[in-house]
C-alpha cells in the first residue's frame, strides 16, 4: 500500500481524489504563493508558473512529515487562469472577482494546474515529477443580479479563477475542452502519468484506501 500526501488546503481537489477512490493525508504547505511567483518574473509562462508553486508545496510537505508517512506519494498542486495572456489566481476580494469575472465573461480562458509528485522513501525524495495540465474554460455572460449574488455567496473569492465547475460557478460555464478534474484542481489523467513514471499503479493507491 503507498499512502498519498496531498499538499493542499482545496476541498475541491480533495473531493476529486476521493470520489476517485483515494483518501489522503492532507498536510497544508503554507508557502508564500505570491513571492514565488513574483521570484519567477514577468516573462514565466503559465505553465512555469502553476509548476513552480506546486513543487514549492510538495517539497515543503515532504520536508516535514513525521516518521509515519516516511513512505508515501506528497502530491502539490496549483491552478490559475489565463485569460488573454493576463494570470488570474485567487480574487481575495468581492471586488476582485466582480472585475474578474467581467474581464472573462462570454469569453474563453485556459486553466492551468500544476502538478508536482514525489515519491518518499524512508523518509528521502527518491523520484520527483513536475508537470502541468491545461483545459480551456467557455464562460457565459452572467446576469448582473447573478453574477452579485454568486459573489455574495463567497465562493469565488478564494479559487483560482474566481469560478468553480461542481459548485455554483457551473451554472456560468457553458463547456469545456479537455480534462474536468484538472479544472477542478487535479487532474487524474496526468496524475495517473506521474504515478506511472514513478513505478506506482493507481491501484496501489486504492489499497491504501
Amino acid at each position: 500500500m503507498t499512502r498519498l500526501v496531498l499538499g493542499s488546503a482545496s476541498s475541491g481537489r480533495l473531493k476529486v481524489l476521493r470520489q476517485a477512490g483515494v483518501d489522503p493525508l492532507v498536510v497544508v504547505s503554507g508557502v508564500d504563493e505570491d513571492a514565488i511567483t513574483a521570484s519567477l518574473g514577468p516573462g514565466a509562462s503559465p505553465a512555469e508558473v502553476v509548476g513552480a508553486l506546486a513543487a514549492a508545496k510538495a517539497e515543503r510537505v515532504a520536508a516535514v512529515l513525521d516518521a509515519a508517512a516516511a513512505d508515501c506519494v506528497v502530491l502539490g498542486c496549483d491552478s490559475m487562469l489565463s485569460v488573454d495572456g493576463r494570470l488570474c489566481g485567487k480574487p481575495g476580494s468581492a471586488d476582485a472577482a466582480v472585475g474578474q469575472w467581467r474581464l472573462m465573461g462570454g469569453r474563453s480562458g485556459r486553466l492551468h494546474t500544476g502538478h508536482c509528485l514525489l515519491r518518499l522513501s524512508d523518509g528521502a525524495i527518491t523520484h520527483r515529477e513536475v508537470e502541468s495540465a491545461c483545459t480551456t474554460v467557455h464562460f457565459a455572460q452572467p446576469a448582473e443580479e447573478d453574477l452579485r449574488a454568486y459573489v455574495a455567496a463567497g465562493e469565488p473569492l478564494g479559487v483560482a479563477g474566481g469560478f468553480t465547475l461542481d459548485g455554483l460557478g457551473g451554472w456560468f460555464v457553458d463547456g469545456i475542452d479537455g480534462d474536468p478534474s484538472n479544472v477542478i484542481g487535479v487532474s487524474l489523467p496526468l496524475l495517473r502519468s506521474l504515478l506511472a513514471r514513478t513505478g506506482l499503479s493507481v491501484a496501489a493507491l486504492w489499497a491504501a484506501h
